[in-house]
Parts: structure tokens; C-alpha cells; sequence
């Protein structure tokens, strides 16, 4: 295994604006984000102040931008460049100040594909369609199944029927330590939701990950991988209904996950919206079943309260959690 070498968040986001700066254009968004969590967990028998675990990088108290730049040349945008990070307080961690890195990667739009590289989503399930930086519900990448962003470079090309993505990563996921992993992914997608309300996604991923669990390495241990997946979206009035599925080998033993997740859109606008996934997952030869029920709703345009109860028959939990999330875009 070759050694194990760590870039600060840092200095890997002034690289990737160094390489873009010469490009730089007027075109640009700034977000501030907020955000409170606390709840109560019965397994700990106390006070908490995550969603999930205190190890994940999502959901904490924390403070945070959103940069989006548009480059453009004659011919209008030609790339977008993307930084989001975090600084988030860890209840129970050895540094309670975290940082975190979400996106930081630049995109070319070339003919006939987009060219990306930095950190960004993998093509790997249904995290790479869907965005649940702020959710409390998560996909199967959370779990273990694929990963929800890491470093690397990446192919996507949308069309009128769907799309395609592929992307090479290092397998390092929310931390900067390149250990000589690997995580090759595809996806391809049929049907384009805002036109058919309607997608489905096939996946296949293999490589070597890092073993981490949010921005902490857990050991030197690099986990194999090898999974197919499939996820489906379908919307009707002000029903939402995912599904996702994945199955291969994890660290050299059979794994599955599966979930569905039914929401239903409620007030104009759908403002208000109440959320059931229910969740089995067999991974290093035990089961695992996550029951999720939450709320989510839309005072204002800046602001969204969220609620979530999660029963976890691994960590013999049942744990309540309550989201406050601002976020504002900032005149530039």
C-alpha cells in the first residue's frame, strides 16, 4: 500500500481556484448557510447534537458558504466552477471544530459531454442525482453504498431521453487522505424529471475506498468494492416516491441495501412536505433495518425547519431531531 498522504481542505479549494482564476467572469452566486441540530437519543440517553452519528459529516451545527461561478467566453458559459464548505461543531469528537468540504470542483462544458474534477458526487446511485446536502433522509451512500462525494474526475453528457456519467475517483470520499484507493463508477439514466416526471438510474461500481466514515479515517484499511445499483423516481400530483437498490460485495463479503422513500407535498407550493423511508441493509454479515419519518417546512424562501424519527436496530437506537436551516443568497 503505498503511504498514506493528506491535503488540508484548505489548500486543495485555493488550488482549484488558483487553476481557475485566469477564467474568471462576472457571473456569480453566494449562499451563507446555517444550520442548528439538536435531538435526543434513547440508546445514548441523552442530548444530541447530529442526525446520525457524531463519525458522519452530515447533519451538524454548522456554518457555511455555497460559492457557484459561471465562466463565460463569446459563445456564453463554457464552465462552472463550485465551492461548498463547512465549518461544523462535533458533539463528541477529538477536534470539535470540523471542517468540511462538500463541493469543489470545476466543470468544462465541452462537445459532446461535460468534463468535471475536483470533489464532487461519484456516478454511483442515487446520490448522484440527488442532492441531500441538507436532508436528514439520506440515500445508500450514507451507508456504506458508494460514496457521496470524493476527489477525482468525471464524464456526464444529458440528453433529451436521460444521460450518462462516469467518473474515476481516489475512493477518499469527505477526507483528503489519498491512500492509493481507487473507485471507478457509471451510471446511466433514462427519462428526465422535470419532462416525464419519471427516472431511472442503473449504476455499477468497483475500486479500493478509504476506510472512513464523514471526514475521519477509521484505519489504514482500504475496502473493496463491487455493487450494481438501480434507483427510480416518480412523481404523480403531490406524491414522491424513490427507490433504491444495491447489491454486490463490501470488503470482501455480500452486501445489500435497500429503501423507499414516500413523500407527500403539502400547502401550496407543496411547503410542507411529510417523508416515510423505511431501510434494510446487510453489510459485514449483519442486517440492519432503519425506519425514517420526517417533516419538512418552508416558512420562507431562506428558511426550512425539519423534523426526523429514526428507529436504527444495529446501534438499538430511536432518536428524535430537530433542523434549523438558513440559507440566503448574498448580492455579489
Amino acid at each position: 500500500m503505498s503511504s498514506r498522504k493528506r491535503i488540508p481542505p484548505a489548500v486543495a479549494t485555493a488550488a482549484l481556484l488558483a487553476i481557475a482564476s485566469p477564467l474568471w467572469a462576472s457571473k456569480a452566486l453566494l449562499y451563507f448557510e446555517v444550520q442548528g441540530i439538536a435531538g435526543y437519543s434513547g440508546a445514548a440517553r441523552k442530548a444530541v447534537f447530529y442526525s446520525a452519528s457524531p463519525m458522519d459529516a452530515m447533519q451538524k451545527p454548522s456554518l457555511g458558504f455555497d460559492y457557484i461561478q459561471r465562466i463565460s467566453g463569446p459563445a456564453g458559459d463554457f464552465a462552472v466552477l463550485a465551492v461548498q464548505a463547512r465549518l461544523a461543531w462535533n458533539q463528541e469528537g477529538d477536534k470539535r471544530l470540523e471542517p468540511q468540504l462538500y463541493n469543489a470542483y470545476l466543470k468544462l462544458k465541452l462537445k459532446p459531454f461535460d468534463f468535471w474534477f475536483g470533489h464532487a458526487a461519484p456516478e454511483f446511485g442515487m446520490a448522484a442525482a440527488l442532492d441531500s446536502h441538507a436532508a436528514l433522509l439520506q440515500p445508500l451512500a450514507m451507508s456504506g453504498f458508494g460514496l457521496d462525494r470524493d476527489w477525482g474526475v468525471g464524464l456526464e453528457r444529458d440528453t433529451a431521453k436521460g444521460g450518462w456519467g462516469v467518473s474515476l475517483t481516489t475512493g477518499s470520499g469527505m477526507t483528503t487522505s489519498f491512500s492509493g484507493g481507487y473507485f471507478l463508477a457509471g451510471r446511466y439514466q433514462t427519462g428526465v424529471l422535470a419532462a416525464d416526471n419519471a427516472v431511472g438510474g442503473f449504476s455499477l461500481g468497483y475500486g479500493k475506498m478509504v476506510d472512513a466514515m464523514g471526514v475521519q479515517v477509521m484505519s489504514r484499511h482500504l475496502i473493496d468494492f463491487a455493487m450494481a445499483a438501480i434507483d427510480l423516481t416518480w412523481l404523480r400530483n403531490n406524491i414522491e416516491n424513490r427507490v433504491e437498490l444495491a447489491g454486490g460485495q463490501r470488503n470482501g463479503r455480500a452486501a445489500f441495501g435497500g429503501l423507499y422513500r414516500i413523500g407527500f407535498g403539502l400547502l401550496p407550493e407543496s411547503r410542507l412536505k411529510l417523508e416515510i423511508q423505511p431501510a434494510f441493509i446487510l453489510s459485514e454479515g449483519a442486517a440492519r433495518l432503519k425506519l425514517s419519518a420526517g417533516a419538512a417546512w418552508l416558512p420562507h424562501p431562506d428558511w426550512t425547519l425539519r423534523t426526523a424519527a429514526v428507529y436504527d436496530s444495529k446501534a438499538e437506537d430511536f432518536r428524535f431531531v430537530l433542523q434549523v436551516y438558513f440559507y440566503k443568497g448574498l448580492n455579489l
